[in-house]
């Protein structure tokens, strides 16, 4: 059994989440690097071959070095409009000259630029985390939305050679959904993994039942493994500790339903989620119905942003050229995976 799944089955399956919107990709393919090394077993990326092909060639370069080390790589998708895919926009011609710019302040990634040189919102550093747009004193910046064609990007997507593909949905929105996954189902055949990604609210235990009704009939099972990640409060673990509370309410939530698949927990996970988990008795995990492992987007991107900076002060874009800095990055994510992973640790050669 491959390390991936043998970690679903064991809880202790923590996945890295690029950002479905996120595309810059030296920020991407050190962020996988280092966190494939520290253990992750999945990398969940933006549905962009630029993106995917830059990480792939990552972990061939190091695995020569790290020969344990092969994560499965997911892309994400959406059924209609979601916080996950969007771009922040705005026309800096239209800033006041004496604003303080507190969206450039709040912007996690440094997304927001203002220069001599440009000013506004680089495209490929936003992520779409919207906490730009309701601080801008006179309300400029917007959200620009978009939708994949699936036609065109799954089979994209499968001739690359991903993993897995994640569905993220909204409730009530189960024509769409059965629409996307009609496009998949023909093609699930060559996945490892599916994955569902639903927020929490009214009717969402219906929802979450018809679903697994549409993926997964009695008379037509799903050839492949299914996790329901349960996003509590989407890209938010970097913001705070109490970030992490709404995740793990709905991951008990979702894992009430028994629905069949595992349940995985997402947004708002950050340092303090296996604490939690460990003083509310859910991990580690017992019995045979338990929370299969944890997702960490923002927070596992924040941790790396001195390293990050620093690469990008050097000009350099591949994290494994400067020894020094991928030994500090693999510390730092090393800590994260740590506390799902205390079984094992990656060794060089």
């Amino acid at each position: 059994m491959e390390i991936p799944l043998q970690s679903l089955y064991n809880g202790t399956w923590f996945k890295l989440i690029c950002g479905a919107s996120s595309q810059h990709i030296p920020t991407i393919r050190s962020c996988a690097v280092a966190y494939a090394i520290a253990g992750a077993d999945c990398i969940d990326l933006a549905a962009d071959p630029a993106i995917v092909m830059a990480v792939k060639e990552a972990i061939a370069t190091i695995q020569p070095d790290y020969p344990t080390v092969n994560p499965w790589l997911m892309v994400s998708l959406n059924d209609g409009e979601d916080p996950h895919f969007r771009k922040a926009t705005f026309d800096s011609e239209t800033c006041p000259k004496d604003c303080d710019r507190p969206c450039e302040k709040v912007c996690p990634t440094d997304a927001i630029k203002f220069l001599p040189s440009f000013s506004g919102v680089v495209d490929a550093l936003c992520y779409g985390c919207g906490r730009c747009l309701p601080i801008c004193p006179i309300q400029t910046i917007q959200a620009r939305p978009y939708v994949y064609t699936p036609e065109v990007i799954v089979p994209m997507m499968l001739a690359l050679g991903i993993d897995a593909i994640e569905i993220h949905t909204q409730i009530g929105r189960t024509e769409d959904f059965t629409r996307l996954w009609q496009t998949i189902k023909p093609k699930i055949h060559q996945l490892k993994l599916l994955a569902v990604s639903c927020p929490n609210g009214p009717g969402m235990v219906q929802y979450l039942q018809e679903l697994s009704q549409i993926l997964s009939p009695p008379n037509d099972p799903l050839p492949c493994p299914l996790i329901w990640q349960t996003d509590g409060r989407p890209m938010s673990g970097d913001i705070g500790d109490g970030a992490t509370r709404a995740c793990i309410h709905l991951g008990q939530a979702v894992l009430a339903l028994d629905l069949p698949g595992f349940v995985q927990l997402a947004g708002g996970t950050n340092n303090h989620t296996v604490p939690k988990l460990t003083q509310l008795g859910l991990f580690p995990p017992q019995g045979d119905r338990h929370l299969a492992g944890i997702a960490y987007g923002s927070y596992a991107r924040s941790q790396l942003q001195p390293v990050l900076q620093q690469l990008e002060a050097l000009g350099i874009n591949r994290l494994e050229e400067s020894p020094d800095l991928l030994e500090e990055s693999v510390k730092i994510a090393s800590k994260l995976t740590a506390a799902l992973k205390r079984e094992r640790s990656p060794k060089s050669g």
